[in-house]
């Protein structure tokens, strides 16, 4: 299906996130998972992909790092929209499969990864896309300061958030709104206010 802010782009998408969260609990023979994450079309990535969609100067020919990919619709987004090369970043081995199938319904191919890429200086790219990455302190804390080390490297850096608690507003430079439908298996909410945003220091 086509994440509702996103039409033009196609993916394998969760109906429902609680009886997947079981079934993945029960595959790796554990509970207390973190959710299938790359099951859906979050919020935060929807408003990016449309972003870059929109504005595809942002990464036309660029070369762009996909964080926390998930299910991929951002890095499918990108190529989408021009940029020279992805790379589709996400630890979970879940969401490497699930960017690659994605991709393949889309016809783009990035490079996927499941290295953690915040254990290091970010790798050599142009621009750095965070889809609602900010909803625990402490990984909230780790990506921003990446993404200022980066940006000292002149690594532009666009966030997609709706609004997650962790987010250094005051640090940021809103760029964009959007309101996106999402299911309140997920969310408090059926439409949540999500913006587009990238670090003040370098605007």
């Amino acid at each position: 299906m086509s994440p509702p802010l996103v039409p033009e782009i196609s993916l394998h998408l969760a109906h429902e996130a609680v009886p997947l969260w079981q079934k993945t609990e029960e595959e790796l023979g554990g509970m207390g998972l973190p959710p299938p994450f790359w099951a859906f079309a979050w919020a935060g990535g929807q408003a990016l992909a449309r972003h870059v969609l929109d504005r595809p100067e942002l990464v036309r020919g660029k070369r762009v790092i996909d964080l926390a990919s998930g299910s991929g619709l951002v890095a499918i987004a990108a190529l989408r929209a021009g940029a020279a090369g992805v790379l589709a970043a996400d630890i979970d081995p879940f969401s490497l499969e699930a960017i690659r199938l994605n991709a393949a319904l889309n016809g783009v191919a990035p490079e996927v990864t499941g290295e953690d890429l915040l254990g290091a200086p970010a790798p050599d790219c142009d621009v750095i896309l965070v889809g609602d990455l900010f909803y625990e302190k402490d990984l909230a804390e780790r990506v921003f300061s990446w993404l200022l080390s980066a940006g000292e490297r002149n690594i532009a850096a666009l966030i997609g958030d709706p609004g997650r608690s962790y987010l250094p507003r005051a640090d940021l430079t809103k760029l964009g709104e959007y309101r996106v439908a999402v299911t309140r298996d997920l969310e408090d909410a059926e439409i949540k206010l999500t913006s587009v945003w990238r670090p003040s220091r370098y605007c």
